[in-house]
């Protein structure tokens, strides 16, 4: 059984999806169950693209052991520079350059010609060599360049240092037959290709990313690198939980496999959703709301007979589990805890307080209190970044053939209170129309979302919104049982995030 690499890439392409804002707190809980996983690599983000940016690659490599962390680099040396000041403290550091290989982006994008795309590539891949004891390189659009130039810039790049040879598929252009000869192409006319381990990086712009990753791996790719749910620009990238899967299931066929723990997929699946704003679609494979349920009574006759008539992987696989419920408002502080810990989170004494007091609150009003609800309180709480405005309290007057009306009194620091009113369409946009006399400027709401945290009548709700504030696009999110709340807290947590930003960007241009 051949080993395959996973090399993942939420917390870098996956955080590229339009509408998607990580703050350091969020990016550190991926990693930390990134880590659990069991995942190779972690690339952690673009050092050399902001500041802020720079801190969370350097605190996750830190705090990561069990994983190597890298960070992405442009063909340039201060990108590299700034990937090793990121990553140097790290237990495997790892350098990922790259730059474009394909006719279309040598022409219109870099303005060069293929000699010196090859020159700029072995100069920063020795570059990169110098510091780190891997470089992974990577060709750009490498699905749309010529086979014989592909072999030879691979084979300058190896002799140059590289250990990991990226062949993207960065449009998803390809078709699986045509993208899993690539890698045998390079095989047979690439010299030095067994110093290396080739790696396949699909997107899903044509639906192929997975089908391609596997025709990869049977090429001899021993890498292969995605995100969680399959996030990522456009269309986003691969679906590594699919992936693993496949190579479980059809261990027989690919005879490969990986060491991801398959059943923390679910836990992480939930976890990036949550944290990204984005819903896994119900059909979703692996992890879908609907991946396990059989409706057909054909099915349920078969599923009663024999389960692998219809289903070939267990939910329990995957950790998807239907008994949730662990505490109830007589619980205690101890029992609390330990249940945060059997859920692998890590949370300060100040956290732990403060988490207590909201579930006792929150246990009051519900009937049950499930798994779900624990993780979105945890998550809540260490996705809160500091506060410039906080929800005081809000009053909101609606009925039919009314207009609605809402009176809202947010603070503002430590001392300051402000306090307006306003009338919309709806209760909605009332309150939002409220909030946005507060601010005292235009806030342009792109999206609205809401999703229950678990069922029932009293069951959670979070809200999603994507805004446009201060010429910044940015998302928040909200939780609480009152729909209207969490909406509050939505909006304010995305203002909130655009203003620490620009606090960030102004201290880094006076340092």
């Amino acid at each position: 059984m051949r080993k395959i690499n996973i090399f993942e890439t939420t917390l870098r392409d996956g955080e590229q999806s339009a509408g998607v804002n990580l703050n350091f707190s969020e990016k550190l809980e991926i990693a930390y169950q990134l880590e659990r996983l069991g995942v190779d690599i972690i690339e952690a983000g673009f050092p050399a693209a902001s500041k802020g940016d720079f801190n969370s690659v350097q605190e996750i490599a830190r705090k990561i052991k069990n994983s190597s962390v890298t960070g992405l680099a442009r063909a340039v040396k201060g990108d590299i520079d700034a990937a090793w000041d990121s990553l140097k403290m790290g237990a495997e550091p790892r350098l990922h350059t790259f730059i474009a290989t394909s006719p279309i982006h040598r022409e219109y994008k870099l303005k060069m010609t293929k000699q010196q795309v090859i020159e700029k590539s072995v100069e920063m891949v020795k570059y990169g060599a110098a510091r780190f004891p891997i470089v992974q390189w990577s060709a750009e659009d490498a699905s749309r360049t010529e086979l014989d130039y592909l072999a030879e810039i691979v084979e300058a790049v190896i002799q140059a240092g590289a250990k990991v040879i990226n062949i993207p598929d960065t449009v998803g252009y390809a078709a699986p037959i045509e993208y899993g000869n690539i890698f045998r192409y390079l095989r047979e006319h690439v010299p030095s290709i067994d110093k290396v381990s080739l790696s396949a990086h699909c997107h899903d712009d044509l639906g192929m990313a997975t089908a391609n990753s596997l025709a990869a791996i049977e090429g001899g790719a021993t890498q292969v690198e995605g995100t969680i749910n399959g996030i990522g620009e456009r269309a986003g990238n691969v679906a590594l939980e699919e992936v693993a899967m496949a190579l479980y299931i059809r261990k027989d066929f690919y005879h490969a496999k990986t060491d991801l723990v398959l059943n923390e997929i679910k836990r992480t699946s939930d976890l990036v959703s949550r944290l990204t704003g984005m819903q896994v679609p119900a059909n979703k494979a692996i992890i879908g709301a609907n991946a396990y349920a059989h409706e057909s009574g054909i099915h349920q006759d078969g599923m009663l007979k024999e389960k692998t008539t219809y289903e070939i992987i267990s939910p329990e696989l995957v950790g998807v589990s239907s008994n949730s419920l662990v505490l109830g408002k007589h619980s205690g502080r101890h029992a609390f805890k330990e249940r945060l810990q059997e859920l692998n989170f890590s949370v300060s004494d100040e956290e732990m307080n403060s988490l207590f007091v909201q579930f006792k609150e929150l246990a009051d009003n519900k009937k049950t209190m499930t798994d779900e609800d624990i993780v979105a309180l945890v998550l809540e709480e260490k996705a809160t970044d500091i506060s410039f405005y906080d929800l005081a309290s809000l009053q909101i007057s609606h009925g039919t053939h009314q207009t609605a009306t809402a009176t809202v009194t947010l603070k503002k620091g430590d001392n300051e209170e402000i306090q307006e009113a306003a009338t919309g369409a709806g209760s909605v946009e009332a309150l939002y129309n409220t909030l946005e006399r507060c601010l005292g400027c235009e806030v342009n709401l792109q999206d609205y979302r809401i999703q229950s945290i678990g069922g029932g009548m009293d069951a959670l709700a979070q809200v999603f919104v994507k805004i446009d504030f201060d010429g910044v696009e940015t998302s928040g999110r909200g939780l609480d049982q009152d729909v209207l709340e969490a909406s509050a807290k939505a909006y304010l947590n995305a203002v909130n995030r655009v203003i620490i930003m620009k606090e960030l960007e102004e201290k880094a241009v006076l340092q």
